[in-house]
């Protein structure tokens, strides 16, 4: 979902962008099969294969492109393409101490209100899972996950894991529930060599 910045920049990463972690949903970039577990790379200018060529493909790939569309559209602030992909009666939970998001209305919102503060956003993932259940209706997806972007004109980065649970409606893989997990920035281990600090003097009894 590596930290792209050194660790004396992370707890300033997180004090001004720990709020977009709720919008880390999308992770997967272009349509290929999910059992390769290759990077995949985000690319808007794939064009869209008809939907008579999606349709035949098999499950595992149609949840793989369907989810990789979203992330384009989040990328560039596609609503139309993006609710496409999400149902409206979508749950997101955030990567933060904050309530689930409950339904496409309430998420839209919050993407909405901090998609406005990004500029040059990057999403890569890898090591994606896809699981079908043998009702072949409900799948579940988990992979991990790369962001970068300037916010609030700094540069920020972030890694991270997100699991998916999708439903098929019709024809379609929708993603019905969303829980993503921000990794924290371990913080650097002081050298063996390092010599501990000189003992505080025990305060003098009255």
């Amino acid at each position: 979902m590596n930290i792209k910045q050194n660790a004396g920049n992370g707890s300033r990463w997180m004090e001004r962008s720990v709020g977009l972690v709720l919008l880390l949903v999308l992770s997967l970039a272009t349509a290929s099969p999910a059992a390769a577990q290759k990077k995949k790379k985000n690319d808007d200018t794939q064009p869209t294969p008809p939907p008579s060529v999606i349709n035949s493909l098999p499950d595992e790939q149609k949840i793989d492109y369907a989810i990789g569309e979203m992330l384009g559209a989040w990328q560039i602030g596609d609503i139309e393409k993006l609710h496409k992909n999400i149902a409206d009666d979508v749950s997101v939970v955030a990567g933060t101490w904050t309530p689930p998001a409950v339904g496409w209305t309430s998420y839209l919102a919050a993407y909405q209100m901090q998609r406005a503060r990004m500029q040059q956003v990057r999403l890569d993932r890898s090591n994606t899972l896809i699981r079908i259940a043998p009702s072949k209706t409900v799948a579940w997806a988990c992979y991990q996950w790369e962001f970068s972007a300037v916010v609030d004109g700094s540069p920020s980065a972030a890694v991270g894991q997100t699991t998916l649970i999708l439903e098929k409606r019709g024809d379609a893989w929708i993603i019905v529930h969303n829980h993503t997990s921000l990794v924290q920035a371990s913080q650097p281990a002081a050298p063996a060599s390092a010599a501990p600090p000189p003992a505080e003097p025990a305060p003098a009894k009255p």
